[in-house]
């Protein structure tokens, strides 16, 4: 074990794509972590399939780097807004953090979230101006736009005299001097690490204290616990207290409600042992048989350990506050997969099956919400946003399971007046200046209210909006068509506000399959001209399905399988004008953007397709009179 004055607990912060995960892989490099015969990948905290595949950090990871004689346990966090609460519970379990700030884009919405958190726990950042080497950064520009953003979140004159390094995580140096200093190695990093980043303040001596901030779990072990050890130590085989905490009442008006203005209650407190010991060493786990004040470690033994638990010594009274868990914002309905083409490319579950594997996920995705509906077909499941349940989707299709789920909707609360409130966000945009008017048309339209607009040296113009949830399901894709692909949008959670009224979200209607069969180019040649193509010739359909995307409002029902009559008579060189446009592929993502209410997307471990939830054109009509009338 290391001393405690030798131990340095930090955690790195940024918006997304800002290059958190990418700086670790120069960190290990410098700290020689890796073997010499030892393949190095990139982004290697990114160990999961789907985080390699989007390039973004879903969940928070520790390792462990040795610098001289000094321990650095360092936490890489998740940058997209979706996982935002794993960024807040991580930093219970640091001492500081490196801020990383795009030379080119300097501060976007997630950095003002969660430069607001560190900020109020009372750490002092080390900003890292990161990408200076690419052609349109700006580093001082970024720096400036940063301290500005520390002064508008209410920085402390200790805070906002924060200390600064420039550089390249991708190339692997960072210097305290851009102009200087020579553009090589990371000894900067480190020196202002051990120098501005305290010593964990616990006493070794002291009984036991620890709080969990992320759980986990172990096959063939159960649910395990990691925090930072508060004070003390704790042996394998010892005896702890575990206690559980929950907030009384609902926090509905604001995200950034301290903890102290809430108060909470005991639900647990029961005496346990603790029959594993794990610290990170590197990127690996270790077990060990002991652990003291300023280690951040893993704890198995208890049954049930939950997000906020205080571990402590059995005489110990000392119980700590629970820890904010996010609250879902968003929800979609999931149902087994009752298509034609059920069991064909996978699993065909059932809801009980799906019940099964969303139990488990709920094991470590503390932000997800399962509840029966009163359909009996289907769950209900919350989350904190699209991103964050298509992630989990995905997982369960590439487990060979098949299912359909619902449009993804916003989850309303009610004021003390009864009065509906709806998750309202900040929507950050940038877009060359000829798309601006585009763009703000189309956010007006969706009930954004456009709060600042200012136009960089580039050119590029930065818009902020505050707009409701609902007003951005849908968006993303169009966004990127009326700007070229040239644009960029990210968004941050703000809170609950009033209803803004009915948001039209799609204007256009679905071409939907009145057979079951395979689609023919005669066909499809003749429906193209109608509207967007989602399929090719020779793609299996069936009644209900949706194939494209009709250029008008409604929906147009169609025969994809339609062949050309054999006759004696051809017009001439008509076959050889036979050509069809390359289809609108739709991933999973663009599925739950596009549907509308009425439309289900069914996903398949070999493909996604889009249906209506009624898939009988008279079952259809009949469903729509019904609830026609009852409206």
């Amino acid at each position: 074990m290391s001393a405690i004055d030798k131990i340095r607990n930090l955690a790195i912060i940024a918006h997304i794509d800002h290059g958190k995960t990418t700086l670790i892989d120069s960190i290990f490099g410098a700290t020689q972590v890796y073997r010499e015969n030892e393949a190095v990948t990139e982004r290697v905290m990114d160990n999961n399939e789907l985080e390699r595949e989007r390039g973004i950090t879903i969940r928070a990871k520790h390792c462990t780097v040795a610098w001289e004689d000094y321990t650095i346990n360092i936490i890489d966090t998740p940058g997209h807004a979706d996982f935002s609460g794993e960024v807040e519970r991580t930093l219970s379990m640091v001492d500081s953090v490196l801020l990383l700030v795009d030379a080119n884009e300097g501060p976007m919405p997630q950095t003002r979230y969660v430069l607001t958190r560190a900020l109020r726990l009372g750490y002092r950042p080390i900003v890292i101006v990161n990408k200076v080497d690419r052609p349109q950064a700006q580093p001082d520009i970024a720096l400036d736009k940063t301290f500005d953003l520390f002064v508008e979140l209410g920085a402390t004159d200790e805070q906002c005299d924060f200390p600064v390094l420039y550089g390249s995580g991708l190339a692997g140096w960072l210097v305290r001097d851009l102009e200087d200093d020579a553009h090589e190695g990371m000894e900067a990093l480190f020196e202002t690490i051990i120098k501005e980043v305290p010593a964990p303040s616990g006493d070794p001596e002291a009984p036991f204290l620890m709080q969990v901030s992320t759980i986990g779990w172990r096959d063939h072990i159960g649910r395990t616990g990691m925090g930072r050890v508060l004070q003390g130590s704790l042996r394998k085989g010892d005896k702890f207290r575990r206690v559980s905490t929950e907030w009384i009442g609902e926090k509905l008006a604001h995200h950034d409600d301290f903890h102290n203005e809430r108060e909470w209650d005991i639900t647990s407190d029961k005496t346990e042992k603790c029959t594993y010991l794990w610290v990170t060493r590197g990127l690996e786990s270790e077990a060990v048989d002991i652990v003291q004040a300023g280690d951040i470690v893993t704890i198995a033994g208890p049954a049930e350990i939950n997000i906020g638990d205080t571990f402590s010594d059995e005489d110990l009274d000392n119980v700590l506050h629970p820890l904010e868990i996010e609250e879902p914002t968003v929800s979609m309905n999931f149902m087994m997969n009752n298509g034609p083409f059920s069991g064909q490319e996978g699993e065909a579950v059932t809801l009980r099956k799906i019940a099964e594997r969303l139990e488990r996920e709920m094991r470590t995705n503390v932000a997800l919400r399962v509840e029966e509906t009163e359909r009996g077909d289907a769950l209900k499941v919350s989350g904190r946003g699209e991103l964050h349940l298509a992630i989990l989707l995905e997982e369960m299709r590439r487990e060979g399971m098949e299912l359909c789920v619902s449009p993804p909707e916003v989850i309303i609360h009610r004021d003390e007046n009864g009065k509906p409130l709806e998750p309202i966000e900040m929507l950050t945009v940038d877009t060359p200046g000829e798309f601006q008017g585009v763009v703000i048309e189309k956010l007006a339209a969706r009930k954004g209210e456009l709060a600042h607009m200012h136009t960089e040296d580039s050119g590029i113009v930065r818009l902020e909006f505050r707009i409701p949830t609902r007003g951005l399901i849908g968006y993303r894709g169009e966004f990127l068509t009326d700007t070229r692909g040239l644009g960029i949008m990210a968004s941050r959670f703000e809170g609950y506000g009033p209803w803004c009224g009915d948001v039209v979200t799609r204007k256009r209607g679905s071409m939907i399959s009145m057979e079951t069969g395979q689609s023919t180019t005669y066909s499809l040649e003749n429906l193209q001209q109608r509207g967007t193509l989602f399929i090719g010739s020779m793609v299996g359909v069936y009644e209900g399905m949706i194939i494209g995307e009709y250029s008008r409002p409604g929906d147009m029902p169609c025969k994809p399988t339609k062949k050309k009559a054999l006759t004696n008579h051809r017009a001439s060189g008509k076959d050889h004008s036979a050509g069809l446009e390359v289809p609108r592929e739709l991933t999973l993502d663009t599925a739950l953007e596009w549907i509308a209410p009425d439309e289900l997307v069914e996903i398949t471990p070999k493909g996604i397709r889009v249906r209506k939830a009624v898939l009988n054109a008279e079952e259809r009509k009949r469903d729509e009179k019904r609830r026609t009338a009852t409206v």
